[in-house]
Formats: C-alpha cells, sequence, structure tokens
C-alpha cells in the first residue's frame, strides 16, 4: 500500500476545500453530497452525536449558520487509492476559540470521495490547548 500518493493527496484536498467553502455558506446540499449516504455515517459534532445520513441530513436543516473559522493547520494522510484522513485545527472568527476536526473519507464505487466519519471539537476557551508535534 502506497502511503500519501500526490495524485490521491490532490483529489483528497480538493473534496476537503469544497466542504470547507460549502461550509462557511451554508450549502446544505453540497454538504449533503460529500457525506456518504448510508446509515453507517457518523458525524460527532460539539454538541451533537449523529449516526447515520438521515440524522446528519436533518441536523444539517436546523442550521441557519456555521461559525466562521480560519484554518489553522491542515493534515492529510491518504492510505493507498481509497482512505484518507484530514485534520484541521482551526480558529473561530472573532471569538479565539480553537476547534478541531477529523473527516475519514473513502471512494466509494461511483461515488468518488465522500466522508464516511467526522468529529469536530471545540477547545474550552480557558483551555488553549497544546500543539505538539508541529514537524510535518
Amino acid at each position: 500500500m502506497q502511503i500519501d500518493d500526490p495524485a490521491v493527496l490532490a483529489e483528497v484536498r480538493a473534496v476537503f476545500d469544497r466542504y470547507e467553502a460549502a461550509l462557511m455558506a451554508n450549502e446544505v446540499a453540497v454538504l449533503d453530497a460529500i457525506f456518504w449516504a448510508d446509515p453507517r455515517t457518523v458525524r460527532f459534532g460539539i454538541g451533537e452525536i449523529l449516526y447515520g445520513i438521515e440524522a446528519i441530513r436533518a441536523f444539517r436543516a436546523s442550521v441557519r449558520a456555521y461559525a466562521q473559522r480560519i484554518q489553522r493547520q491542515v493534515r492529510i494522510t491518504a492510505f493507498g487509492q481509497d482512505v484518507a484522513a484530514t485534520h484541521l485545527e482551526y480558529e473561530r472568527i472573532g471569538t479565539g476559540l480553537i476547534g478541531r476536526e477529523t473527516k475519514i473519507m473513502a471512494r466509494i464505487p461511483q461515488q468518488g470521495w465522500r466522508v464516511v466519519s467526522a468529529h469536530v471539537s471545540l477547545l474550552a476557551a480557558e483551555d488553549p490547548g497544546r500543539v505538539m508535534g508541529m514537524k510535518a
């Protein structure tokens, strides 16, 4: 298995960037399309635990707007041709709050890259967190 094939990394980065743009614009149809339309899809958010695409879609439909954010660091690792993990460290604009987001993506036959699992967390305001292992 090849780790970090440049072509795969570019494909995954394009999906990652498309998702981020859609999130900041609250383009629900795009956000939904990037997630795997399957009951096994999981999204753990800052204040929600969602099992299955229907729960994820219902949550997205309830959101009026997402907190705007600045990307501080993005890490993507591809495992072979069909699985990748993305990691984002971000700062919520105007709050100083630091968030973290991990997505597991898989290349689904006839669909392309889809998020199959996501986990979002936010550090408490009084906890600036520790960033270790900054070497890429």
